[in-house]
């Protein structure tokens, strides 16, 4: 198993967790210097809060433990690739990384016609992170599935 491997496994733990509370199967992790400094789970329905995406979440919890405003050089970790929100509160922090399982398609920052993780055409921003999508992809899309048949036999 290789470094982005383990770190997307943190991933599915959370998004199972998150699942069982009864939210979408999403977590996330944030990395820096090979340590986790931020986990987070999908708990929007939970706190019946939009803005509790797992990686907003990874993010508050990163920038309480380092006691920082900027989250610069980390790596983010998730299950699925972040929305527009979330694709904007990472390159609000900085982030240099982002590793994500699945593709979301229409709401997403990175495959999109809204390319938040990309674009440059915002000056108060840093350069774009690196973005690598289907770190773990079957794993994460029976983990989604497994999601969707429960939701449809709860219909």
């Amino acid at each position: 198993m290789n470094e982005h491997e383990k770190y997307m496994s943190q991933c599915l733990k959370l998004g199972r967790e998150s699942m069982k509370l009864g939210n979408a199967p999403v977590g996330s992790v944030l990395v820096l210097n090979g340590k986790i400094i931020g986990e987070g789970l999908e708990l929007g329905k939970t706190k019946n809060d939009i803005t509790y995406h797992a990686e907003i979440e990874a993010i508050r919890d990163a920038l309480k433990n380092l006691k920082t405003s900027k989250l610069t050089g980390a790596i983010l970790y998730t299950t699925h690739e972040p929305c527009l929100m979330c694709s904007y509160a990472i390159r609000h922090y900085e982030i240099a990384e982002v590793h994500y399982g699945l593709a979301t398609g229409e709401i997403g920052g990175h495959s999109s016609e809204h390319k938040i993780l990309q674009t440059k055409q915002i000056s108060r921003w840093s350069g774009p992170p690196v973005i690598q999508g289907g770190v773990l992809e079957q794993a994460c899309q029976e983990l989604h599935n497994e999601f969707v048949a429960a939701k449809e036999a709860n219909q």
